[in-house]
């Protein structure tokens, strides 16, 4: 037929079966190769795979990637093809099968996927690059830059009425809806972006060298060696996650601007952004751009320590720290004093995150009370589960009592005291367990920001306490922030704000939020995957970027958005957990992807701007 359709292939022996779904173009023939182990990119140390087929030179080779469940290769007793309810009937022409030792066509599928500089061999693209010329006069050409009048030295808007200038950034409600304000008193909607950095395209290159055309780059002065191994989710089922890398976007910006890059990358870069009519870096950027005084920065707070830490069975980044935990205070105060260091009076400072995605809840539907839960099932050692007792034997005269409204068995206190002790899931025949949980977590909550704000404020008094860049969460964690912090910053990969967070809520509450991370991504210029956020295709990216800055400025609470990130992931998978996708504002060589970029300059010089302006 004319058209695609979807193959599940399943091979069997005896009760045992092998699994994959593999999209099937059209004509013309081509050669279907089906490893006999379980596989994914991620034992290739990257999270989505190269497109298929491929030309291997000889034919159209479309090889399963993604495999799953285990045969013994020796005892196969039936292989099935079949389609998830097609509608229409579908003829498909098969010829001859074969089994093959070895796993040279799945290395094939992965061999020579990245040239010299770090783009993928096997397409096309308008801002693919061939040449050291071209990178050079690419990559260095001057963005055309259309004023935006109307605006103070920060970004703020001298169109609406001015409000109390402190020197400092802040929030205030002015008429309908909430704002930052900058340090002359202007209005100003943040408009961001996330991991501006010259050392973000860092990719393992040792054992599977294969994957480059040259990896020559690994060994020399952007090469380094590293370990991302680790209990967290973001690392359980990654492999090649250590040894050598290589930074190709460094490596590639040093073609451009020499070996001594970092100033005239900073100054390139913050021109770039400023002609795009954004105003803030977002976390994780280079923190030598505090120095530049040219725009609105923030900085991490990240709390590390030996306190006691609390699972949810998430934990993608690791488990939740305790902040009933004395050590968890101390820690802060390290942490506090770290990120404040130097920047406590700058003015350009808009104000600190404290960690980042922790993980307030776990999955499923009973994910919401994972910390209430996981605190209870920890030993009498826990100061989680020792402040969860205490509140639990307020609410209830006796064990008793307790064991009756909760439904579990529990004769005397030391049987709920003991380690691994585990507390129900919420049903609605006990509905004092639910209120019991939220009553924990909405404490657990606002004892961990507290501890936070305190701190920071003794540090430093002046600048703004930006939350806990939120993302997966519960109701209880978002009132607590919105209650203590100055502004609750939550990461959501959605179309439109109000799908990923309860604005209606935060208009109740009457409190500001800034989205910190968000993003829409495509498929179609080099990097295999296309974000958290997909869309169809580049085009797309900036309709979805203006339908989703636009609903954020419309919604009264909403003070800003950080777009995530600048630069595309490289092809192979970043080193810290082997995402690839292309969800930049620049590719890996450093060189702007001109349609979305002229998307996002109109609609933040319409959003941010003062009387107008945008690029064209």
């Amino acid at each position: 037929m004319p058209w695609p359709v979807t193959l599940i292939v399943d091979v069997a022996s005896g009760d045992k079966h092998l699994k994959t779904t593999v999209g099937l173009p059209p004509g013309p023939p081509q050669t279907l190769s089906l490893p006999l182990t379980a596989t994914s990119p991620r034992a290739f140390g990257m999270q989505v795979g190269p497109p298929m087929p491929f030309d291997d030179g000889k034919e159209k080779r479309l090889v399963a990637t993604t495999v799953e469940g285990a045969v013994d290769a020796a005892k196969v007793t039936a292989v099935t093809l079949s389609m998830p309810q097609p509608g229409a009937a579908q003829t498909i022409l098969i010829g001859k099968l074969d089994d093959v030792p070895g796993d040279a066509d799945l290395r094939a599928a992965y061999t020579h996927i990245v040239d010299r500089y770090g783009q993928y061999t096997r397409a096309t693209w308008p801002e693919k690059i061939a040449n050291d010329d071209e990178l050079k006069q690419r990559a260095s050409a001057t963005p055309h830059v259309d004023a935006v009048p109307g605006l103070d030295r920060y970004g703020g808007r001298t169109d609406l009425p001015a409000m109390r200038a402190t020197g400092w950034f802040r929030t205030q409600k002015q008429g309908n809806r909430w704002w930052l304000v900058t340090p002359e008193g202007h209005a100003f909607f943040s408009l961001g972006v996330n991991a501006v950095n010259h050392t973000d395209g860092r990719t393992y290159v040792q054992g599977r060298e294969f994957m480059f055309a040259d990896p020559s780059g690994a060994n020399g002065r952007f090469g380094g060696t590293a370990d991302s191994r680790s209990d967290n989710g973001s690392q359980r089922d990654n492999g090649m996650n250590h040894g050598r890398w290589w930074d190709i976007y460094a490596n590639n910006v040093a073609r451009t601007l020499g070996d001594d890059f970092a100033a005239a990358w900073r100054s390139r870069t913050l021109d770039r952004l400023k002609a795009w009519h954004f105003n803030t870096l977002g976390n994780w950027s280079d923190p030598a751009f505090a120095g530049d005084k040219r725009m609105a920065y923030t900085v991490p707070i990240l709390i590390r320590g030996d306190f006691n830490t609390v699972s949810t069975g998430y934990d993608y980044w690791g488990r939740m720290p305790d902040p009933f935990d004395p050590r968890f205070a101390k820690a802060t105060e390290q942490a506090v004093a770290i990120a404040t260091k130097g920047v406590r009076d700058d003015p350009w400072l808009l104000g600190y995150f404290a960690d980042n995605e922790l993980a307030w809840a776990g999955q499923g539907p009973q994910g919401r009370w994972a910390l209430a839960t996981g605190s209870l099932a920890q030993g009498p050692d826990s100061p989680a589960k020792q402040a969860f007792l205490a509140q639990l034997k307020r609410t209830y005269p006796d064990a008793s009592a307790f064991a009756t409204a909760w439904g579990v068995d529990a004769p005397d206190w030391h049987r709920v005291e003991a380690q691994g002790f585990h507390a129900p899931d919420f049903n609605e025949a006990h509905p004092a367990i639910a209120a019991d949980y939220i009553a924990f977590l909405k404490t657990f909550a606002t004892r961990y920001f507290q501890t936070v704000a305190r701190t920071l404020k003794k540090a430093d008094p002046n600048h703004l306490f930006l939350g806990g860049r939120l993302a997966v969460r519960t109701p209880e964690v978002e009132e607590a922030s919105a209650t203590v912090a100055d502004v609750t910053s939550i990461n959501t990969y959605t179309d439109l704000p109000e799908h990923g967070f309860d604005v209606a809520e935060f208009r109740r509450w009457d409190k500001p939020v800034l989205l910190t991370e968000f993003h829409f991504g495509s498929a179609d210029r080099g990097p295999f995957g296309n974000g958290v956020a997909a869309v169809a295709n580049e085009d797309e990216r900036g309709k979805a970027y203006a339908r989703f800055v636009d609903a954020a400025a419309a919604s009264g609470v909403v003070v800003g958005t950080h777009w995530f990130q600048y630069v595309d992931q490289p092809v192979t998978g970043r080193v810290l957990d082997g995402e690839n996708a292309h969800i930049g504002l620049v590719g890996i060589t450093d060189v702007p992807f001109e349609g979305f970029t002229r998307a996002v300059t109109d609609v933040n010089a319409r959003v941010g701007g003062g009387s107008g302006g945008g690029r064209h």
